[in-house]
């Protein structure tokens, strides 16, 4: 049973939070569609409507695949070039030649300030253990300084938008439950520095 002392708000803030996680991360794709065997593909979104563009293995043909459509639309690489352009199907297809991009998993350099993001808020993680560990070293005790709570809770969200962004549902779901404490820990420490202000 819950203490009585437990806060009712932080309880369904972390419950709502956990909802938007799995409704970022998992969404609405749609009805799934089967791929052949040695194909590459790529999700296609033109607005709510999704599909698959399929390339053929060992050919230089590409396949349309929305759901419940009778048939696939074959197209070749030129009518597939010209409708998406020849840099997104390398984009989708074809191995990064700059190793960046090969190390991070990702395609574009917009896509680097969401690696940024990730970087920042592992960076935030570490740098509160620092500072604990610190303060605790300090005091000969182990103490939770303030700054470790802002540190979480930066880092904490950081991680969370990186994970969505990333459509990691473990990842997002890590950070939902630990934001929601940060941010009481960090309330709560307010709130004790207010009732020391008025007692002096």
């Amino acid at each position: 049973m819950l203490s009585d002392r437990m806060n009712k708000n932080a309880l369904i803030a972390m419950v709502a939070l956990i909802g938007v996680a799995i409704w970022l991360v998992v969404g609405d794709d749609g009805e799934p569609v089967t791929l052949r065997d040695g194909a590459t593909a790529a999700v296609l979104r033109i607005g709510t409507l999704r599909g698959v563009l399929e390339r053929e293995p060992a050919s230089e043909t590409y396949r349309v695949v929305f759901p419940g459509a009778a048939e696939p639309a074959v197209i070749s690489r030129e009518a597939a070039e010209k409708a998406f352009g020849r840099d997104v199907l390398a984009e989708l297809f074809e191995e990064p030649e700059n190793w960046l991009f090969r190390v991070f998993n990702i395609s574009s350099l917009g896509s680097m300030a969401w690696i940024a993001v990730g970087l920042l808020g592992q960076i935030a993680f570490f740098l509160r253990m620092f500072v604990q560990w610190i303060a605790s070293e300090r005091r000969r005790e182990s103490v939770v300084p303030e700054s470790f709570w802002w540190l979480s809770l930066g880092g904490g969200i950081a991680l969370f938008s990186y994970f969505v962004w990333r459509k990691d549902l473990i990842g997002a779901l890590g950070q939902t439950t630990g934001v929601v404490v940060y941010a009481r820990n960090l309330r709560l420490i307010h709130k004790g520095k207010m009732r020391q202000a008025a007692a002096a």
